[in-house]
């Protein structure tokens, strides 16, 4: 069997990482915050015909960090009362937003559905 670590397993079970805040940590997501704030979020939401009966599909997009266009699909129930709780997915690094059949699940149960990509990743669908 290979190990994946490099820590024998009684040391991994009692490890606790240093978790002293950097000094500038504060100023940091201050100026993080403040630069995100300073873009419009411009979102837009185009509707996509994928041949669902029970699900209305959009393309959205919107602008992230520095601008930068993040990607994402807004699937809602066709036979819906609003206003409807919506679940946001984040689908992280290493993957994307693939085609709207691959997320119908929360959308059929009654929620509006967002599945976003990471900034820089996924985003191409056709």
């Amino acid at each position: 069997m290979v190990a994946f670590f490099d820590l024998p397993l009684p040391e991994l079970e009692t490890y606790r990482p240093p978790r002293e805040e950097p000094p500038d940590f504060s100023a940091f997501w201050e100026r993080t915050l403040a630069e995100t704030r300073s873009h419009p979020i411009a979102a837009s939401f185009a509707p996509v015909d994928f041949g669902l009966r029970t699900v209305e599909t959009y393309d959205v997009t919107f602008a992230g960090y520095s601008g930068q266009p993040i990607k994402g699909w807004l699937l809602l129930p066709r036979q819906r009362q609003e206003p409807l709780p919506c679940v946001v997915e984040f689908i992280g690094y290493g993957g994307g937003r693939g085609f709207p059949t691959d997320w119908l699940l929360w959308s059929s149960a009654g929620f509006a559905h967002l599945v976003m990509d990471t900034r820089g990743q996924g985003s191409a669908w056709r």
